[in-house]
């Protein structure tokens, strides 16, 4: 239960790195078919778009009601000006065709500009400067937070919070929020567990969402590291208790 006397469904299906042509397909079937009623998009995973024509098709089809399902999106670094976060949390509902957001997340504790100023970017198409660091905007987090405040006013969400937030940041942002977070979605597996930022959380009655729950196995093996859904010590309980290395992970972060 959120901080607002929300529920949020524990288990969520993310869609961060779903690849085009698959990811409605699969946001049909998990609402449709397995049980799915949370699902968390972001405007920089480029696929919202897609997202939407699901959601259009399972809550016209009467087998599930907008009501029903607790859909979560981020505020990106290039809109952190207060004139940007209105019209881009517009565009996330206009992408997503829906009316409201449950919770509305900023990505991350960092503004960068609109417009790349450089040659030079980083996979997620954002500046760098020339030797190869991020080009940063000087928005401050307060202008950022106190403009999502307004989203809550004006209906566009329910439930506000952030993502990647340290503890001092977020000792920060209580010193002049009028809405406190709600939610800190954060990396969150065995192999980076965070107790003490999960605790401070905790006390001070802000959610913890685990992102890349199973480490993120794809980007891992492109490295050539070793992934957690592979680790001895994951298998071996697995095996012992006859479920995949997937369910134990899942089981661990809930």
């Amino acid at each position: 239960t959120l901080n607002t006397g929300t529920p949020m469904p524990v288990v969520g299906l993310g869609t961060w790195k779903s690849e085009p042509k698959k990811v409605g397909q699969a946001v049909e079937y998990a609402l449709l078919e397995a049980g799915y009623t949370h699902i968390d998009c972001a405007a920089i995973y480029l696929n919202e778009k897609e997202i939407g024509e699901s959601f259009k098709k399972v809550f016209t089809s009467g087998k599930v009601k907008r009501e029903d399902v607790f859909v979560t999106s981020k505020l990106w670094n290039t809109e952190h000006a207060k004139e940007h976060v209105t019209g881009a949390c517009k565009k996330t509902l206009a992408d997503l065709q829906i009316d409201y957001l449950d919770l509305y997340l900023m990505h991350w504790g960092v503004a960068t500009p609109p417009k790349a100023a450089s040659t030079q970017s980083n996979a997620r198409g954002e500046p760098l400067d020339a030797n190869g660091v991020l080009v940063t905007a000087k928005v401050p987090l307060r202008e950022t937070w106190e403009a999502m405040e307004e989203l809550v006013k004006a209906g566009f969400v329910k439930a506000i919070g952030v993502a990647n937030f340290t503890a001092p940041m977020l000792i920060d942002l209580l010193s002049y929020a009028r809405i406190s977070p709600a939610m800190n979605q954060i990396e969150l597996h065995p192999y980076n567990q965070q107790p003490r930022l999960i605790e401070f959380c905790h006390e001070r009655n802000i959610a913890v969402t685990a992102y890349s729950p199973l480490g993120a196995p794809g980007k891992v093996r492109a490295q050539g590291g070793e992934t957690i859904v592979d680790d001895k010590v994951i298998t071996t309980i697995a095996k012992r208790y006859k479920k995949s290395s997937a369910q134990v992970l899942i089981r661990w972060a809930i």
